[in-house]
């Protein structure tokens, strides 16, 4: 049976990889990514030749999801990978996932669990986490006050990614519309420069403001009651 793979792969340190993930890999025929660059490093480390190496990106360039519904066809087992963490978390996996399963339900979708920035931060954050709801990426400008506004409303633990460039206005909105909320922000998880940052939106404002050098990788807000 011919088989798409969903394959986790580390979020920052290359050792946070499966045995499972190394095998399938190595066995697969085609194996599609964000960034051939990013993907070339994690295979060298690990000696991995592919078979072929496509960058997926449904909107720029790169191969598209009919193409990857045509190597299907031809009974190649493809493997789909992100730059970093989980696909089909906040990138357009799951757009593709979906496609492949209208168009070729007998194909098996296969996923290869591995690390998540979500689960991740969770895990280290030292907050409620029974019951918590995640945004993903916040959106620029439609919707987002709405969304600060709920984060401001709910009890439940909030969970959101944001980009260097955002960070502090997201602070600035948190800080607006939710000020004595509990903040914990996890940027370049796994990472050498690993760094887990609490208190409250003000108090954290300040540090960045005051610490503008930290302001780079991805950063991972948990918003919290306590």
């Amino acid at each position: 049976m011919v088989s798409f793979y969903v394959i986790g792969t580390p979020i920052g340190n290359l050792e946070d990889i499966t045995l499972r993930a190394l095998r399938v890999l190595k066995e697969a025929d085609v194996i599609i990514c964000e960034d051939t660059r990013v993907t070339k490093r994690l295979l060298e480390k690990y000696e991995i030749t592919a078979k072929q190496l496509s960058t997926y990106n449904e909107q720029k360039s790169g191969i598209n999801a009919d193409k990857v519904i045509a190597w299907l066809s031809e009974r190649k087992n493809v493997a789909l990978v992100s730059d970093a963490g989980t696909p089909g978390i906040s990138d357009p996996g799951t757009f593709l996932v979906q496609k492949i399963r209208v168009a070729m339900p007998d194909v098996k979708i296969e996923s290869v669990p591995g690390p998540s920035a979500l689960t991740t931060a969770l895990s280290i954050a030292g907050v409620p986490v029974h019951e918590f709801t995640f945004l993903g990426f916040l959106p620029h400008k439609k919707g987002r006050e709405t969304l600060f506004k709920e984060i401001t409303s709910t009890e439940r633990t909030m969970i959101f990614y944001e980009s260097p460039h955002r960070i502090l206005k997201a602070l600035e909105s948190l800080n607006k519309f939710a000020p004595a909320k509990k903040i914990t922000i996890a940027r370049e998880l796994t990472k050498i420069h690993e760094q887990i940052i609490s208190g409250t939106a003000e108090e954290i404002l300040k540090y960045f403001t005051e610490n503008p050098d930290k302001i780079r990788g991805e950063f991972v807000f948990i918003v919290s009651s306590s």
